[in-house]
């Protein structure tokens, strides 16, 4: 018997003791009527109420199983298909036919709860089971990032409350990280596979968000949030990023060139970059000027070598490592001079034949008026020349008796053609082990040496190999480094791997030349450089953080936008440049830096301990 639909009618006599009712229900396609008694409930009764169409029954709880009437076409087994069967009159039925009807939906709620629990064997496979949380998930992260898609509104007010309500006041309230809500994040390429995740994390959180987007169609502005401020602007041209800068305290560039044009890779990839880190300091150093004071984020100017009074004050001096007779005869010669040539350079050159000698180019700095050293974290030479490699050092001590003061030494190497050299005050040793550690309040004294020591042999241009004994720099300015403890500025590279090899060697140049460009700026920066992109959820896989372009596994973007988020306020992450790439085998000694396990939890900060294993200012 299949019922479609049941339909339960009332007689109620005057009587207290009973009273008649019919079910209707449907037999092979034809309705029939069955009748049942229901007696009056009595006090205290534990009893069930029907709703009919024009009353409620209370029926009570039997405490037995009474046995069903087999009685004419009433007998659960009758076999009458085609034949409609009317109600007979309500006071004529007979009291053998009468039902249970309490018993009968007792035993139908059990049996609707047995089905319930009844595993299937897809409820207890784990991959049923993975794949039913990961639907809920997915349900639930749909519900948050659409949060902003409820309705758009042109009123500030409405706007306003309503982003309190979401975000603020609402379930996401959870995800929000201290210092969220008085930051402003600008996300250049908000729209890009990266992007688009990295803004939803960051309203998630909190943070104010700023969206740069070339066109502000209607399908951009569909594609993100509402609470987000879209600004229209180009990477490529400067004027249109003084409003993008604008308020803002932090930047994640996730913008790439869409083809492999030299023109769009320049643009976008190199000088987008360039134009954006320079408009961004314009923006904070008028915001110190309104204070009166300095930027924070500003490099100061220790020498400038553009004219020839720019090498004054300068000393040349030679000496060697040797005190004995015995190094005289060892003697080959040694010469070196700083001249402003006329091209306009500063050149330090010379040679250095005898055994253990060297030649020193030093000056005592003089500092501008309040401004000491302390309050930076290194110094940034941009240098040309051969390829040689030099000590920088410094001295420190009392001005009044130089006679204390202490020398404290970090190399660094150059390339063939003009580089920036970043050299962090944390890299300076001490010359005698036994002095303290270098501070840079005291510094007084800045000396260039070179020592053929060390050198390797360097192919010219021209394809011979030059005289490791002879050096040429070339100085243009020497700058000390703001400090700070968070990244001011976020750039997603990439690694090369998954790029055609026919233009694989275009886009790196560009993303490099992108890099420097944001390295030489003084912002505190924190370059990420993932493996090939999958679109796939984060938070699944381990991941491995490594230097030196040794990387070829993928990673998902939502990883990656994860990694953005949390270097914000990570000083572990700033000035800092890594690969990123999902777990794997290395070969054997191509071994990687750090394998961190993470989870996808928001208490996790896998970022810290992965990220100060690896070298800063690289």
């Amino acid at each position: 018997m299949t019922v479609a639909k049941a339909v339960i009618s009332s007689s109620l006599s005057n009587s207290s003791t009973s009273s008649n009712t019919y079910i209707m229900y449907q037999w092979g396609g034809q309705r029939c009527w069955r009748p049942i008694s229901l007696p009056v409930p009595k006090p205290n009764s534990q009893n069930l109420t029907i709703t009919t169409r024009n009353r409620s029954l209370l029926i009570p709880r039997a405490s037995g199983a009474p046995s069903e009437s087999n009685n004419g076409g009433s007998s659960s087994k009758t076999k009458t298909k085609n034949k409609t069967i009317d109600p007979p009159p309500s006071a004529s039925s007979s009291g053998n036919e009468k039902i249970d009807t309490s018993n009968k939906i007792q035993e139908e709620q059990e049996q609707k709860q047995k089905q319930q629990r009844r595993l299937d064997l897809v409820d207890v496979n784990p991959v049923g089971l993975g794949r039913r949380s990961r639907q809920l998930f997915d349900e639930v992260w749909r519900k948050f990032s659409g949060l902003g898609q409820i309705s758009r509104t042109s009123r500030a007010d409405e706007r306003d409350a309503l982003d309190a309500l979401l975000i603020r006041e609402g379930p996401m309230c959870e995800f929000v990280i201290p210092g969220a809500q008085n930051t402003t994040v600008l996300v250049v390429g908000a729209t890009s596979s990266i992007g688009r995740i990295v803004v939803r994390k960051l309203m998630l959180r909190g943070y104010t968000v700023k969206a740069l987007v070339r066109k502000a169609d209607q399908e951009v502005v569909d594609m993100l949030p509402r609470s987000v401020e879209i600004v229209t602007g180009d990477v490529g041209d400067p004027a249109t990023l003084y409003d993008a800068v604008q308020g803002c305290n932090k930047i994640i560039y996730c913008a790439t060139a869409r083809s492999t044009i030299s023109g769009d890779l320049y643009r976008v990839d190199n000088r987008g970059i360039y134009n954006l880190t320079k408009s961004f300091q314009d923006y904070n150093n008028k915001m110190a000027q309104l204070r009166a004071g300095k930027s924070s984020k500003s490099k100061l100017t220790i020498t400038k070598f553009k004219s020839p009074e720019s090498v004054d004050g300068w000393e040349v001096r030679q000496g060697t490592y040797f005190q004995d007779v015995v190094s005289s005869k060892y003697d080959g010669g040694m010469d070196a001079k700083f001249e402003f040539t006329f091209t306009g350079d500063a050149v330090f050159s010379g040679y250095v034949f005898t055994r253990g000698g060297y030649v020193d180019l030093s000056k005592k700095l003089s500092l501008p008026l309040g401004r000491t050293l302390d309050r930076y974290e290194g110094l940034v030479l941009s240098v040309g020349g051969n390829g040689r490699s030099y000590i920088l050092i410094l001295e420190a001590g009392p001005l009044a008796d130089t006679s204390q003061s202490k020398l404290y030494f970090s190399r660094f190497s150059t390339k063939a053609g003009f580089c920036r050299v970043r050299v962090p005050f944390s890299s300076f040793r001490p010359v005698k082990p036994d002095d303290p550690p270098l501070d840079p309040f005291l510094v007084h004294t800045l000396t260039i040496r070179f020592e053929p020591r060390r050198q390797k042999a360097v192919e010219s241009r021209t394809g011979v190999k030059q005289d490791p004994r002879s050096f040429k720099l070339i100085l243009e300015y020497v700058k000390a480094l703001p400090t700070g403890q968070e990244t001011d500025f976020i750039l997603v590279s990439c690694t090369g791997s998954g790029i055609e090899p026919t233009r694989r060697e275009q886009v790196l140049k560009a993303k490099r030349a992108g890099e420097e460009s944001l390295r030489k700026s003084g912002l505190g920066y924190t370059i990420i450089r993932p493996g090939p992109l999958k679109e796939e959820p984060g938070g699944q896989r381990a991941l491995i953080f490594d230097q030196g372009n040794r990387i070829s596994q993928g990673i998902s973007c939502a990883d990656v936008a994860d990694i953005c988020v949390k270097a914000l306020h990570d000083s572990t992450a700033r000035n800092k440049s890594f690969d990123v790439c999902y777990e794997y085998i290395a070969d054997q000694g191509k071994e990687l830096y750090e394998l961190v396990a993470h989870l996808p939890d928001k208490a996790n900060n896998y970022l810290t301990p992965a990220l100060s294993v690896l070298e800063k200012n690289t």
